[in-house]
């Protein structure tokens, strides 16, 4: 999956993050800044909430917040050892990193807005997707009902026109029919 933030903007936000904030465990910058060497890691480097959900997760605290300082997630598997996590993303380097970060009003911190990302993963986004699903659905069925209906009764008028009742009476009924649907 290409990132649609560009690194630099990444690379930007996690310096101006790690000297704004203080990280509750130290070895959470040091990832960071390992993760920042490296412009091709960084590419795969997606910042979201609720990332738990995703395939590889690094979810990490900063102080001032009642949040775990630090987890890693893989395929339901969670540790709180970063040495681990730093030797799986070394070792996967093509893999997507999905990054979750705790800290004091993130909505109120613009460089991580503009970062953030929408989560692929999260449950809701497969519900709203099949929302909206239905309602283009049920707008083609009515765009489809409307032609149908101005169809008929341009057909109608043509019966009368012509003076042919059997037409006009057929073509009746089959309005009748579809206004009467839901």
């Amino acid at each position: 999956m290409g990132s649609i933030i560009p690194v630099v903007e990444k690379k930007e936000f996690l310096r101006g993050f790690l000297q704004h904030y203080e990280l509750k465990r130290r070895e959470c910058a040091w990832l960071l800044n390992y993760l920042m060497s490296d412009d091709e890691l960084m590419e795969r480097v997606h910042f979201v909430e609720r990332a738990a959900s995703t395939p590889k997760a690094l979810v990490i605290s900063a102080t001032g917040v009642d949040t775990v300082p630090f987890s890693f997630h893989k395929f339901k598997h969670i540790t709180t050892d970063a040495e681990k996590a730093f030797h799986d993303i070394r070792l996967n380097q093509t893999e997507d990193i999905y990054i979750e970060l705790h800290f004091a009003n993130p909505k109120m911190y613009p460089p991580y807005l503009a970062v953030l990302e929408d989560n692929p993963y999260l449950p809701e986004n497969e519900e709203i997707a099949q929302v909206h699903q239905r309602m283009a659905e049920d707008l083609l069925e009515a765009s489809i009902k409307s032609f149908r209906k101005k169809d008929l009764r341009k057909r109608i008028d043509q019966a009368l026109d012509t003076l042919d009742h059997h037409t006009f009476m057929q073509l009746a009924n089959e309005l009748k029919e579809l206004e009467a649907e839901r």
